[in-house]
């Protein structure tokens, strides 16, 4: 059974989707970005029917400011009342026992930042965002990753002969790497090792192995020692959309519940 509840949050009225079942383990999902509660490409949504019929009860939101969702979008991080609102709902429509949140990109972030007030009791992140600002180019870190795969295929060398490779491009990656902090450098990065550390083996990593966010974390976290469980899906995909991905994630979120 799949029922939409509203629910309050900072005066507000948000909305959420429960897919129920008969489990006393539930799974939060937040949405990352400014995506609705179906999730890109609706993965979210056939994710959450398939954990149902494995007996877990899925519930899925939009947080203040996105879908159908009332208030304003202020970004996720600004997204602590909201999880805080969402987990309480959940727990009371269901009675559950034990609580685990899964989250994409700056939906992992917020997770590992707000998730122990939210009384959560475990994490499942994928590709989590540690990339200060904005901009139009891929992180500094996946640019050099890039990079240095091209070096080493000879097509590529081909391409930048023969005018295949936009220079004016190049250049400006070429900027961006020689620019970009040093990854303890980033308020954000550094708040999210400290989380991840809190949180420790209670929480999982999902990556993508060629997602530039997911380039971006590892090279962030790299030396930080954090101890928390890690599977890499041989993938580009951001949202695990290439065929074959939906079935991993499936199969890492209930080896993690």
């Amino acid at each position: 059974m799949r029922r939409l509840i509203a629910f309050a949050c900072a005066g507000e009225r948000l909305l959420g989707t429960l897919d129920e079942a008969s489990g006393e383990t539930g799974l939060l999902i937040v949405s990352g970005g400014n995506e609705v509660r179906s999730g890109a490409h609706r993965g979210m949504a056939m994710l959450a029917q398939r954990l149902a019929k494995a007996g877990v009860p899925v519930f899925r939101f939009d947080r203040r400011g996105v879908g159908d969702s009332s208030g304003e979008n202020s970004g996720f991080l600004s997204a602590a009342p909201d999880i805080a609102a969402a987990a309480a709902t959940f727990t009371a429509e269901t009675g559950l026992r034990r609580l685990v949140a899964f989250g994409n990109c700056d939906a992992a972030t917020a997770l590992a930042l707000f998730g122990e007030c939210a009384g959560i009791d475990r994490l499942i992140l994928a590709n989590p965002w540690v990339i200060e600002g904005g901009g139009d180019l891929p992180p500094a870190a996946a640019i050099r990753a890039r990079y240095a795969a091209a070096l080493r295929t000879p097509k590529e060398w081909l391409r930048l002969a023969t005018g295949g490779v936009s220079l004016g491009k190049v250049a400006k990656g070429l900027r961006k790497v020689a620019q970009a902090p040093a990854p303890e450098e980033g308020a954000l990065a550094v708040r999210l090792i400290t989380a991840l550390h809190g949180w420790g083996t209670r929480s999982t990593i999902l990556l993508a192995h060629g997602d530039a966010t997911a380039i971006a974390y590892r090279h962030a976290i790299k030396d930080a020692g954090l101890i928390a469980p890690v599977a890499l899906l041989d993938s580009v995909s951001h949202s695990f959309a290439l065929p074959g991905d939906d079935d991993w994630l499936l199969e890492q979120i209930l080896a993690a519940l």
